[in-house]
């Protein structure tokens, strides 16, 4: 059939119209607000789907600059990743510290995923299916690392961060596998699990590592007991170990948060800790901070 070519080119200009219609915001007009994207990996592993999700700062499309990498424990969307994401884009404002990308990994079962396999008889059984943390680990460095590495501008400084029991996790990590990541965040860790079984292991497993410069940030809210107990004994630990390049940062948070107040403040203190950023000389103080003051006269 026949289309006079007069009769395509009104098509087409309609087309340009409607499209351009939809594309700009209108009074009331509900939009998705997008902070990033969600990624299904094939999981080998786990023979499996596995989820995670990543934000990059605005300035990554902007350029060809490569960025340091937070990997965060239990970074589903329902779980960890926006308030975590949130305080990255934070630094994309008051620019506190550096701009990074920050990776969530999901986590499907936490007793299962986090914990390593329990030797004391009280934690055997209960709960069920715990102790797989290794699988957990090679899935993030087999699996999830290789495809962020592939897909985004990554830096050299790659930081791991958790709180709870993925601060557990943390904390086993960085003692049984320290070269993995350039830094550790363990928040409020749950170092009570077998029988505070992993900080016992502290002291020969440190004996194993590389005096190479890495970074640990460790903090503990009010929980007190077994978990402070097992932070304490992995300070001493980390002081006795003889690793001068190892950075170690502890704030003890007992006196001002709970377990379940602790995550964010500790998480914005560490991030300007572990990506520091020069600040500015501070200038001379604005004169309408001044009591009584006057604008300057203009020439």
């Amino acid at each position: 059939m026949f289309i006079p070519k007069s009769i395509i080119i009104s098509i087409l200009a309609l087309f340009v119209l409607v499209s351009s219609a939809f594309a700009q915001k209108r009074i009331g007009e509900w939009r998705p607000i997008c902070i990033g994207n969600s990624n299904i990996l094939d999981s080998k592993i786990y023979n499996a789907p596995r989820e995670i999700n990543v934000w990059v700062p605005p300035s990554y499309a902007k350029g060809e600059k490569k960025y340091s990498v937070l990997y965060m424990i239990d970074g589903g969307l329902e779980q960890d990743f926006h308030h975590i994401s949130g305080l990255a884009q934070l630094a994309t404002i008051n620019l506190n510290f550096e701009e990074l990308i920050v990776v969530g990994i999901k986590t499907e079962n936490r007793y299962m995923e986090l914990t390593s396999d329990p030797k004391d008889p009280r934690y055997i059984s209960k709960p069920a299916r715990a102790g797989q943390s290794g699988k957990f680990f090679r899935h993030i460095k087999k699996e999830v690392i290789p495809y962020v590495e592939k897909n985004y501008r990554t830096g050299d400084k790659k930081v791991l961060i958790g709180e709870s029991l993925a601060g557990l996790f943390v904390s086993e990590v960085f003692l049984r596998h320290p070269e993995t990541f350039t830094g550790f965040i363990s928040i409020s860790p749950s170092l009570w699990w077998d029988d505070k079984a992993l900080a016992k292991s502290a002291p020969d497993l440190l004996k194993k590592h590389e005096d190479k410069p890495r970074q640990l940030y460790l903090t503990m809210a009010n929980e007190g007991g077994t978990m402070q107990r097992g932070l304490d004994m992995i300070l001493e630990a980390v002081k006795n170990s003889g690793l001068e390049k190892l950075k170690m940062i502890y704030v003890d948070r007992s006196k001002t948060d709970t377990h379940s107040t602790i995550y964010h403040p500790a998480a914005l203190d560490a991030l300007k800790k572990l990506f520091p950023v020069p600040q500015p000389e501070p200038g001379e103080t604005p004169w309408y901070l001044i009591e009584g003051g006057q604008p300057p006269e203009k020439n």
